[in-house]
Formats: structure tokens, sequence, C-alpha cells
């Protein structure tokens, strides 16, 4: 268990091309030796950087993990079908700049990697460095992943309703809950033809030992404030937008990618060869690879101490 009661929450009214947005974020420490951005991923919130913001607090640095818009208790932007990744993007500088960081960490997992990898290039004098679970650097985006049958969670979430449809059958709760047990398999979530994506998970199944009721509860009521029609437009719907606008796709800053072994993106058509293989660091030299061998999707909440470790001792190599 961890003390969240130290973690203080606020709004902060960002200013975007469709007025102003009040964004949630929580933050911790006074940042004596920096700050820490953290981005979460689907279906994740805030919360699911609990172990690690604690973390980088009582080793000296300030941790700030904003709610994307659209998400948990940050304000719903009025048409979240014309959401792109820029959007957050300009959300993160906005971010930055009322808090008045003038150069942070940048922590980010799953799609929050990508609005990462694109604002450093976009802004590099803004980041100091990047670590990012599970999602590596491909200026190329994924589209290899559309070579997957149909039934691939990816292009079942893509297609307008079809996910509005499966996920209305449930609560909130229950929702993030089947793709917590999803997601944490190493098996990538296909459903058969005439079968839905949430009816992969039986209902008897338990949840990940590492992630317990209170945890559930959490996000639930999180996802209960925000719904899920901003989630399916940012990532799922605009992953073949998110590619960088740079005509130079290169990222300098120093960078670390986690990888847990038994994630199932590893699974991916290429992604595994690509990670291994030095061509990564033709589009992000300043990389080093970490790979845990048990760590699932949600390693950082998994196994959070051996991943605070190496967190740590990046973010101290290069302050």
């Amino acid at each position: 268990m961890v003390d969240l009661g130290k973690i203080e929450h606020s709004h902060l009214p960002i200013r975007s091309d469709i007025g102003s947005l009040n964004l949630h974020i929580a933050q911790i420490g006074k940042g004596e030796l920096g700050t820490v951005v953290f981005l979460h991923g689907f279906p994740e919130i805030w919360y699911t950087w609990r172990y690690q913001m604690i973390a980088v607090a009582d080793a000296g640095f300030r941790a700030i993990a904003p709610d994307f818009r659209g998400y948990g208790l940050s304000d719903q932007p009025p048409e979240p079908e014309k959401a792109t990744f820029e959007d957050l993007i300009g959300d993160l500088l906005g971010i930055l700049d009322a808090l008045g960081v003038p150069k942070a960490f940048l922590i980010s997992k799953d799609f929050g990697a990508f609005p990462a990898y694109h604002f450093a290039i976009k802004h590099p004098d803004r980041v100091q460095g990047l670590v990012t679970l599970g999602i590596p650097y491909t200026p190329t985006g994924f589209e290899q992943m559309l070579s997957l049958p149909e039934g691939f969670y990816i292009k079942r979430w893509r297609e307008p309703g079809r996910a509005e449809a499966d996920f209305g059958r449930h609560d909130a709760k229950t929702v993030v809950r089947n793709v917590y047990i999803l997601f944490s398999k190493s098996e990538i979530p296909i459903a058969a033809e005439g079968q839905e994506i949430m009816d992969l998970v039986d209902p008897s199944t338990p949840l990940p030992p590492w992630f317990t009721e209170e945890d559930l509860e959490a996000y639930g009521a999180l996802y209960k404030n925000s719904g899920f029609r901003f989630p399916l437009q940012i990532p799922y719907r605009q992953l073949s937008e998110q590619r960088p606008v740079a005509a130079d796709p290169t990222i300098k800053q120093p960078a670390l990618l986690i990888m847990g072994e038994k994630d199932y993106v590893i699974k991916f058509p290429g992604i595994e060869e690509y990670v291994r293989s030095e061509t990564q660091k033709k589009f992000i030299p300043n990389l080093e690879l970490k790979f845990l061998p048990e760590g699932s999707h949600f390693v950082h909440e998994q196994n959070p101490e051996e991943v605070n470790e190496l967190i740590l001792d990046f973010l101290k190599r290069n302050i």
C-alpha cells in the first residue's frame, strides 16, 4: 500500500483552439532535483503512476501526473471526435507553462508515449529526458498491426459505434476490470467472429494479484465520471495520425525504454524484432533498453520497486 494522502490535486485552465479546458493535475514533491511529468495510457488515469510519483518525490523530484483531456477528472472537449494527438501535445506545453516548469523529464506508457515522443521533437528545449514503458519510438507509426485479424481489439475499437455498444452493456468499473485482465496477459486480445472484446473475459476471472479491488474502485469511479467517448477517439481512432510532423524525426534527448517480456504489445507484428535490433537507435540514438522477463503491460504496477529503481537511476544520471 502507498500513502496517497500527500498527493495534491488541482485543476489547471489550459487554453486551446477550442477555448479553455480545466485539466486535473495530481502532484507531489518539492522538486529540488527537477520535475517529472507522468503521462498515462488506457484504461489508466493519473492513479496508475501512484507508486512512481511517490518514489520520485521521495528522491527529490517534483512529480506531476495529469489526467489527459477527456479522461478522469479533466474536462471533456466539446467535440471529442475532432480531437487529435496534437491536442495532447498542446496541453502538455500548457501544463508546463502554467506550473512554471522550464524543463522536465517525461515518463509515459501505452499511448501516452506518443505525445511524449512528439513533444520531445517539437519542444526539445523543454524535455530533459524520456522514460517509456512498453511502446518503442518509430517515426512511421504502427500500421503493421493492422495486418492482425478483424477481431483484433484495436480494429474493433476503431470502428465507430462498435466499442460503444460493447462497453455499454457494462458499467465503467466492469469495463476497466475486463480491460485490465485482458491487457495483463501475454496474448494479444483478439475476438472471434460474432464475439465482442468484452466477451473475452469470463466474469469469474480474478483480477491480477497486484491489482486490488481498491485500485479497481479508484479507476472505475474516474471512468464513470469521464466515460469512454474521448478514450475511444484518443488513442484508438487517431492512431494513424500520430506521426511526428517535424522535418527531422530524431529524438536527441537521453531516453530509456522499459519492455516487459510478457507484455502482449511485444507480439505485435515486427515489434520485438524492431526493439531488439539497433534500428530504433537510428531515430533515438541516446536510447537505453531494459527488458523485464516477467513484466506485463502494466509492469509499473505489477513490479513497482523494480521499475522505480530503473527510473530513479536514469533520472539521477541525467539531471
